[in-house]
């Protein structure tokens, strides 16, 4: 019963510390904190977990999860992607694309990580961090402590750039509004292009949150993408006489498509939006906070330093070619 009520509230504990300016300030949302609370619990947690807590474990991290997808649709809109020029969504899937092909041949290639760990951490530095990497893990059937590795990950980097961006502003040679964009095509988390944006100027701040939002629209069309390509893996390596493996769609992101759809061409009341939008966070957060528990130092350790590494160099190109890709793409 412990793990029923624990996790719930370290849910909505992780939203209300959102909500507390210094806390926001530094760029720590409702989802980072979710994992750290999270964390914290299942280390002090010693108690064996009853078939029903791992039931309810199970179920945050993959319905609550999806069901929280579905309904962030709502906080985006396809008018979003007009006012920032088509130059935006094209920069968009230009950093995207280069980083999920060149993380994953990094990871698999160089590092010779699993498969699935490569494309999480990819997944999670192109497009959205944890959000994708939970989205992500589902399709590629990853193993529980692979997961946790890449929300670390990409959590750590993404921190990392929140904090450097804006001292990277002064010598840019930027306009704000187009520093914006530079921030919300390459840094992580949502939370951290606010915090990072907001940093600069209330000019730096919009553009940031509006390009990086279009970036979390891309996640849609790669768990598609990446379903598509696993069942075909999944297919080439079946013998003549096995049984033919069942497709698994992620429906989910379906959903994502039409809550954005909606929002794009139906007035809904600001208190209808403003609701979804919190149930949408607590889903999250107690996916998150579920994610938290179920993660160890000793798994952390056991992965070692080559998930940290592929990490580095991602950030490193999200900073350096996405800045070069900014000036080349987006008119100065």
């Amino acid at each position: 019963m412990r793990t029923l009520i624990a996790l719930p509230l370290i849910a909505i504990a992780s939203l209300l510390l959102a909500q507390i300016p210094a806390v926001a300030h530094l760029g720590l949302s409702a989802l980072p904190l979710a994992i750290l609370l999270g964390v914290i619990y299942g280390h002090f947690n010693q108690q064996t977990p009853t078939a029903r807590e791992q039931a309810f474990t199970r179920f945050c991290q993959q319905r609550l999860l999806r069901t929280g997808i579905i309904l962030f649709g709502f906080s985006l809109s396809f008018q979003q992607i007009v006012q920032v020029g088509w130059q935006a969504v094209v920069l968009d899937i230009m950093v995207t694309t280069s980083i999920l092909l060149i993380g994953t041949w990094l990871g698999i290639k160089l590092f010779k990580l699993p498969r699935e760990l490569s494309i999480l951490i990819s997944a999670g530095s192109a497009i959205c961090g944890a959000a994708a990497v939970l989205a992500s893990e589902p399709v590629v059937k990853a193993k529980q402590q692979h997961v946790t590795v890449a929300v670390a990950t990409v959590v750590l980097f993404g921190t990392l750039a929140m904090f450097s961006y804006p001292l990277i502003f002064q010598f840019s040679g930027m306009t704000d509004h187009n520093f914006g964009i530079y921030i919300g095509s390459t840094i992580h988390e949502v939370a951290q292009a606010v915090a990072a944006g907001d940093s600069v100027s209330g000019e730096a701040l919009q553009s940031a949150v509006v390009v990086k939002l279009i970036r979390v629209m891309l996640l849609a069309p790669f768990i598609l993408i990446l379903s598509s390509v696993m069942m075909r893996k999944s297919k080439g390596q079946e013998t003549a006489g096995s049984a033919t493996r069942k497709i698994n769609i992620p429906w989910f992101v379906l959903g994502f498509i039409a809550a954005a759809g909606i929002n794009s061409w139906v007035a809904l009341p600001p208190m209808v939006i403003h609701s979804l939008q919190m149930i949408s966070q607590l889903t999250l957060a107690m996916a998150m906070a579920a994610l938290g528990s179920q993660t160890q130092w000793r798994v952390l350790k056991q992965a070692g330093a080559k998930p940290m590494l592929m990490g580095a160099i991602l950030f490193t190109l999200l900073m350096c070619g996405g800045f070069f890709l900014n000036t080349l793409v987006i008119p100065q």
